[in-house]
């Protein structure tokens, strides 16, 4: 596996940053997950925008993206695969120790790992932990992913694929790496972006192609929804089938349109 890191490939056991690189002392960093199917990636331009709007909430320069579409091209050549995901992780750099920046240009890294196509349903768990939508990375795409992998982890010992967090308002938020849909009265509905949730690229799209509302949602409603479905990169529209022990249709009338929109969408087209 060759992997491109700042400005050229290199083999994925040579592949490497400073141990003093700042994404790795403080998790100074920002990063995008594109979903690549026979070497073409889907909806870059929209994650090439979320990427610089992360870095600007971080204080990093602009990503230059020329560069970065050269870098995901070269990747995606060097390593042929039906559907992998793509992932770019741009850092501070080489810093002092510490969480002051240093006077070093920030990392670039592109690399590539194979996908397996989801399946329609999976199981979710509510987590007692809460996302700060007050936070001052609240909505951007960090590398500091700890609270992730730590829900995560308790998903996967109850089973399930993905973990749901409530905001310190008690609000639904979203998933370790989802977003959340829910069909409420016969109404699809997702949680506003002042939550705190990531303003995900395929929750957006899904949105704008099914017409769901955005609403401020009590976290209650996981249990009071007729349907419940997941959007990201990997998982595209995915039915949720349960939340802790509560049995969901899935996937349900509401949650196989929006399957089919985003598949007949995305289809049409790569860079919507």
């Amino acid at each position: 596996m060759k992997i491109w890191v700042n400005g050229s490939l290199a083999e994925s056991d040579t592949a490497a940053l400073s141990v003093l690189d700042h994404g790795l002392t403080v998790g100074d960093g920002v990063f995008e997950t594109v979903k690549a199917a026979d070497g073409r990636t889907f909806a870059l331009t929209r994650h090439l925008d979320r990427l610089t709007r992360s870095a600007r909430g971080l204080g990093l320069p602009d990503p230059d993206h020329a560069v970065l579409r050269e870098a995901c091209a070269q990747v995606l050549a060097a390593n042929p695969m039906p559907l992998g995901r793509l992932r770019i992780t741009y850092t501070g750099g080489t810093c002092p120790l510490g969480s002051e920046r240093g006077d070093q240009p920030p990392s670039l890294v592109v690399a590539l790992d194979t996908a397996k196509r989801r399946p329609d349903t999976t199981a979710a768990v509510t987590v007692p932990w809460r996302r700060n939508e007050h936070s001052a990375v609240a909505g951007l795409k960090t590398t500091s992913y700890a609270e992730n992998v730590v829900a995560l982890a308790a998903a996967h010992r109850a089973g399930a694929s993905e973990a749901l967090f409530a905001n310190t308002a008690g609000l639904l938020c979203e998933g370790t790496g989802s977003n959340v849909f829910l069909v409420v009265d016969g109404q699809l509905l997702t949680p506003t972006l002042a939550s705190g949730c990531l303003a995900g690229i395929t929750r957006q799209l899904t949105v704008d192609w099914t017409g769901a509302e955005e609403r401020d949602l009590p976290f209650e409603v996981l249990f009071e929804a007729e349907e419940v479905f997941l959007t990201s990169t990997l998982r595209d529209v995915q039915a949720v089938s349960r939340i802790d022990g509560h049995e969901l249709p899935a996937p349900g009338p509401a949650t196989l349109k929006a399957m089919a929109q985003f598949a007949e969408r995305s289809a049409d087209d790569l860079d919507p």
